[in-house]
Order: structure tokens, then C-alpha cells, then sequence
């Protein structure tokens, strides 16, 4: 089976060892989150600060190592840089299901979020190497769908594993292992040139102030709805529903990322201009609803709204990003701005504490409508800004 790429086809197996690298870029941090509370218990000697470590450095050196292979991807073939990130973030993985100390664990962690970081960016943009057009578009969304999907089903297993013994969920990076074997077919399957006609083709360079629009853009949103994954639960609680309420509306939350990606270009040849202002009234209404209502029909669909809202907007951004770069450094503009994810990813409980702290206010609604107003700006903005290029989507982008 062939598959059509805009710039001739490719073989299904290739395209699933594209897709296979999505999924393995929702993993990093998955193993250790259901862990969390029984860290104290397995390490009894472990400090405050070493656990604190075993959370926050993987993730911290995430972002450096997406930088850097972005720049080391410019203008190279992507394959062996790829393979290299996959090997150490299988190695990684399996020696995570055999440390005994939590010193260990905190290196073998370390180095498996160095091994994600190089994997990250890759996984965009090879479908932006192999694809281009309406292609492209479609394949962007189909990589968020695996990747959001990847992430509930790995969220759900890992939760069923650390029950039975807390090396289990590291099980989950062994993916990364048939991710590895799938793309040794990628070194077959050379990359064909940009038709002249692209959008790339028209880039000598990254056009350096739509990048930072999009990279603010998409730091914006992810901060934005990343307020229903930490504090869903308080609200859960404040309201006095079941505590297994706040999963469903979590993995809701993240299965509605998952749905746009599914069809994106009908969505966009049917909004057209209007996508990204439609996208942010969802985001809007789901968050409103997530601040003032309390009753589980309408707390799911704010769930639904928020993140079916979000999963247009984020494929959206990762194409309208390549194309504001000459195709040898289409992956480097993607890592600074998938970057801005993780960057979101590690400060929103440090803006969400401080947003406590200066309105005086422990209530676990002020996250949800603080960022209402932060969104509801956003909206307001793009109603006005319709034809602009970060919030917007010209003609030469929707029709080709």
C-alpha cells in the first residue's frame, strides 16, 4: 500500500514508523507520575529534594535537547539523529525497570529525557519532511491524534501497572524499542525535494518574528487548558463528586485533543480565516464552564469544549511553523516552538501557586477563571486580527 504525500508516496510501513515516533513523544514523565505517592514508601532514605529531582530534572532537560536537535537537524538527514534519541530513550527505559536507588533512577531519568528531547522534534518534523500541502496538514493531525491517544492509553496502563509493583510503568518506554526497528525503514526512503511551488520554497530563512508569535501563541494555549490536568481534581473534590470523576474528565479532556486531528482539513476548508477564532471560543467556553459550573454534565462538556478547542489549534501551529522556514530548517523552527510546551508544561504550577498568593484567593476556581480572561484577551484579539498570520489563516494557506 502506497501512500500519497504530495511529493510522490511512501510505504505504509514508513508511515507508521512516523506515526510510531508521535507516540513515543507522549511518553517522557508517564511512568513517574503514578509513582509519586509512594516514593516516600520504596525509598524510605530519599529527600525531599530527590524526589523533587526525579519530577522536575528529566523534564527540565527536555527542552535544551529539543533545541539542540533542531539545530543539529538543519540542513542534515534527520534519520540517524532519530535512531540515536530512540536508542538511548529505549536503553533508558529498560534500565529504569532494574534500578534499586533513587539516585539511579534520577540519572537513568535524566538521560532518558536527554534521548526525548532529541526524539521530539523529529517527530513533527518528519512528517514535515515527507509530506507537504494538504498532505502535510492531514498527516500533522493524524500524528496529534496518535500522540494524544498514545497518552490516555499510556496513562491508563501505567496507573493499572504501579498497583501491581512500582517498576512496571516504566514498561511503557519500551515502545521506543519497535519505534527504533519501525524507522530503520526511514533509511530506505530518502526525503524528495520541496515542489517549487511550496510555502517553504518562498523561505531563505526562518522568518524570525512569525516564529515568535507562534512560539507565544502556543505557550499561551498549552499554559492556558493545562489548568484542567492540575486541577481538575481539587475541583472534583470542592464539588464533593466521586474522585474517579476527575479521570473521566481528564481522559476527555485529552481524547477531545485527539478528535480534530482525525479530520483537520475539513475543519479548515470549513472555517477557513475564522479556524483559529473558532478554536479559542471552544477554549473559551470550556474553561468559562469549568469556572462556574458545578454539575458533572456540563463539567464534562467543558472538558470537551477546552480540549477539542486546543486540538485544532496545535497541529495548526506546528504547519503554519514550517512553512515560515526553508525546508532545511523547518525542524529547528519547530523545536523552539514545540519547546514553548514544555516550557508551559513546568512553570504552570508555579504561575497558578503565584496566581494564589496575589489574589489571596486558595479557591480552586481562580486557575480556570484567570484563564478565561487570559483567553477570553486572546479572542478578542484574533476577532480583530483575522487575516494575520499568527491568529489567522491567509488564502495561500487554505487553499492549495
Amino acid at each position: 500500500m502506497q501512500i500519497q504525500t504530495g511529493k510522490g508516496t511512501l510505504s505504509l510501513l514508513v508511515l507508521l514508523a512516523i506515526w510510531s515516533v508521535s507516540a513515543v513523544s507522549s511518553l517522557p514523565g508517564l511512568a513517574v507520575s503514578p509513582i509519586l505517592s509512594d516514593l516516600s514508601r520504596v525509598f524510605p532514605k530519599a529527600t525531599e529534594l530527590e524526589i523533587q529531582l526525579l519530577t522536575s530534572l528529566p523534564s527540565l532537560l527536555i527542552i535544551p535537547f529539543v533545541l539542540l536537535a533542531g539545530k543539529l537537524s538543519e540542513g542534515r538527514d534527520h534519520r540517524p539523529l532519530l535512531l540515536w534519541g530512540l536508542g538511548i530513550f529505549f536503553v533508558c527505559g529498560a534500565l529504569c525497570l532494574v534500578v534499586r536507588s533513587i539516585g539511579a533512577l534520577i540519572l537513568v531519568s535524566s538521560l532518558l529525557g536527554i534521548g526525548a528531547g532529541m526524539v521530539i522534534p523529529l517527530s513533527t518534523g518528519l512528517v514535515v519532511a515527507y509530506f507537504t500541502g494538504d498532505y502535510r496538514v492531514r498527516q500533522l493531525g493524524y500524528a496529534s491524534a496518535v500522540n494524544n491517544l498514545s497518552l490516555v492509553l499510556a496513562t491508563a496502563l501505567t496507573g493499572y501497572l504501579a498497583a501491581v509493583n512500582w517498576h512496571l510503568p516504566f514498561l511503557v518506554y519500551l515502545l521506543s524499542g519497535l519505534s527504533f526497528l519501525l524507522c530503520l525503514s526511514l533509511r530506505d526512503t530518502p526525503v524528495v525535494p520541496e515542489p517549487k511551488e511550496s510555502l517553504q520554497m518562498r523561505q531563505r530563512e526562518i522568518d524570525r518574528n512569525k516564529l515568535v508569535g507562534m512560539m507565544w501563541l502556543y505557550f499561551v494555549i498549552t499554559y492556558a487548558v493545562l489548568v484542567v490536568t492540575y486541577d481538575v481534581s481539587f475541583l472534583v473534590e470542592r464539588y464533593h463528586l466521586h474522585e474517579t470523576f476527575s479521570g473521566w474528565l481528564i481522559s476527555l479532556f485529552f481524547l477531545a485533543i485527539m478528535l480534530p486531528g482525525l479530520f483537520l482539513g475539513r475543519i479548515i476548508r470549513a472555517l477557513k480565516s475564522d479556524t483559529n477564532l473558532v478554536a479559542l471560543m471552544l477554549i473559551f467556553a470550556g474553561l468559562l464552564l469549568f469556572g462556574f459550573v458545578r454539575t458533572k454534565e456540563l463539567l464534562l462538556v467543558a472538558a470537551l469544549l477546552t480540549g477539542f478547542g486546543y486540538g485544532v489549534m496545535q497541529p495548526i501551529i506546528y504547519d503554519k511553523t514550517a512553512t515560515i522556514a526553508p525546508p532545511r530548517s523547518a525542524t529547528l523552527a519547530l523545536s523552539f516552538v514545540m519547546a514553548m510546551n514544555y516550557l508551559a508544561v513546568m512553570i504552570c504550577p508555579f504561575i497558578l501557586s503565584g496566581l494564589h498568593t496575589l489574589f489571596h484567593d486558595a479557591s480552586e476556581l481562580l486557575g480556570f477563571r484567570v484563564n478565561t480572561f487570559v483567553v477570553g484577551v486572546l479572542l478578542l484579539v484574533a476577532l480583530f486580527d483575522r487575516k494575520g498570520f499568527v491568529l489567522g489563516l491567509d488564502e495561500a494557506y487554505f487553499v492549495k
